[in-house]
């Protein structure tokens, strides 16, 4: 879908000329594409959808040069970090220009406890160069190694390193944010402290973020580790024990024994008569870890640093859950889509289990253990076969009566999947740094035509 005319398009060429851009099918395609087809209701909705053209801008003068070609040729503006996304943030609902931001990538500088940088940059080389100074970040995706940090602020919640940090938004974990504005003349706009919320997980709709700054913690050389147990709710209840006896852990995931056979690499380190508990464990706390999966009945399958995993054939524990789960499934069986819930305070393992029993074979349960707001939230990102919309929506009016909160991956708006709510905030910001409305049309319920300037 496009709204795009020739003349247009041609004019906004001819204001951005010098600055790299791709208008041939193959690049239009690639750079209007993220992972919204985990959702089969995404995945006929936005199949078709193309930008126009793709721009690279490698420099912030570039970049405003290409907001302020947007706004004199009225085309709409979609960001682009590494693609990694799941609901359709980066793909352009009414065509227009796709900024690939990837070649904005400096690492700008690396103090003690924070890191400056362009949003550019890929996770996991930003994680090597501050890990370089004996730092590390707080948490991450678990695709680290092709998403951008602007695509995870703008589009993320959290991941791996909230059990330990919390979730992206919680206070402290972001402190700054730089922004360019898209309007005649683009403006530069800091924002800080709590003021970054403006911004954050807003899928780029209400301002080019350009520069990022981020709290580091002391790195420490995690154990990438495996427990077996003989019950799924003995694992979750595991998990819950290691919280409560305060063991550092960066990631703790509970994957039941039916994903066995998605993740291939393993072999019998995860037969399918076992359930498992993937986790990444300070060093110093090994021994403890160890203790509590035997006093558990359970059995550790593996231990191994980061440095000796890709020796070993295996994969890093943080490709073992969260949102990786479903990828590892629909490489082997297309049949699967997935669900994202949140569960009541306090956790009980039963809940959980009753759901299980509930659904059979219908879903596939895993559950990942976090901190939000300054206590321990339990999430699961459980496999759900598709039986078309009507039962997904079944499902999770059902997961809702049992105390429940999911957020709903099958819509592309931030507010009926995530926020759950327009956040005014964020909309009164899009006023000020969007003011045409031009920026990833669709993605906000909070923006309607007639709020933008004509």
């Amino acid at each position: 879908m496009t709204t795009s005319s020739p003349s247009s398009l041609d004019a906004f060429k001819a204001e951005i000329d010098g600055i790299r851009w791709y208008d041939d099918p193959r690049s239009l395609e690639l750079r209007s594409r993220d992972y919204y087809w985990y959702s089969p209701v995404l995945k006929g909705q936005l199949d078709d959808m193309r930008a126009d053209i793709v721009v690279l801008p490698t420099t912030e003068e570039e970049i405003k040069r290409v907001a302020a070609a947007a706004v004199k040729c009225r085309l709409p503006l979609t960001l682009r970090g590494g693609g990694t996304g799941n609901y359709g943030q980066c793909i352009p609902l009414k065509g227009g220009v796709v900024m690939d931001l990837t070649r904005l990538d400096r690492v700008i500088a690396i103090e003690d406890g924070l890191v400056r940088v362009q949003a550019g940059a890929r996770i996991a080389r930003l994680d090597d160069a501050v890990r370089e100074t004996g730092q590390e970040l707080l948490m991450y995706p678990s695709t680290r190694t092709i998403a951008t940090i602007g695509g995870f602020v703008a589009g993320g919640s959290g991941g791996i390193g909230s059990l330990r940090h919390g979730m992206l938004r919680d206070a402290g974990n972001m402190d700054y944010v730089k922004v360019v504005t898209v309007e005649d003349e683009p403006q530069v706009i800091e924002l800080r402290g709590d003021e970054v919320q403006k911004v954050q997980h807003a899928y780029g709709t209400n301002g080019i973020i350009v520069e990022i700054g981020l709290a580091l913690t002391k790195a420490t050389d995690w154990i990438h580790t495996a427990a077996l147990f003989d019950g799924y709710e003995q694992a979750l209840r595991f998990c819950m024990e290691t919280q409560e006896n305060r063991l550092d852990l960066y990631l703790l995931t509970c994957v039941e024994r039916r994903f066995s056979p998605y993740y291939r690499k393993f072999g019998d380190r995860f037969p399918a008569d076992r359930d498992a508990v993937f986790a990444m464990v300070a060093p110093d706390d090994m021994a403890r870890f160890c203790e509590k999966v035997e006093e558990r009945g359970g059995s550790v399958s593996f231990s191994l640093r980061k440095d000796e995993i890709a020796g070993s054939g295996l994969q890093p524990a943080y490709e073992c859950g969260w949102n990786h789960t479903t990828l590892q499934a629909l490489k082997v069986d297309k049949s699967w889509t997935y669900l994202q819930v949140a569960y009541p305070y306090p956790f009980d393992p039963a809940l959980a289990m009753r759901q299980m029993n509930r659904y059979g074979a219908e879903i596939y349960w895993h559950h990942e253990v976090a901190m939000m707001g300054g206590r321990i939230q339990i999430f699961a990102l459980p496999l759900v076969k598709w039986h078309g919309k009507d039962r997904i929506d079944e499902l999770m009016a059902e997961i809702e009566r049992d105390g429940c909160t999911v957020f709903n991956p099958h819509v592309v708006t931030i507010e009926e999947g995530g926020m759950k709510q327009i956040d005014t905030a964020q909309i009164e910001f899009k006023r000020q740094a969007d003011p045409y409305g031009l920026m990833n049309p669709g993605k906000t319920l909070g923006w309607t035509d007639a709020m933008a300037r004509s």
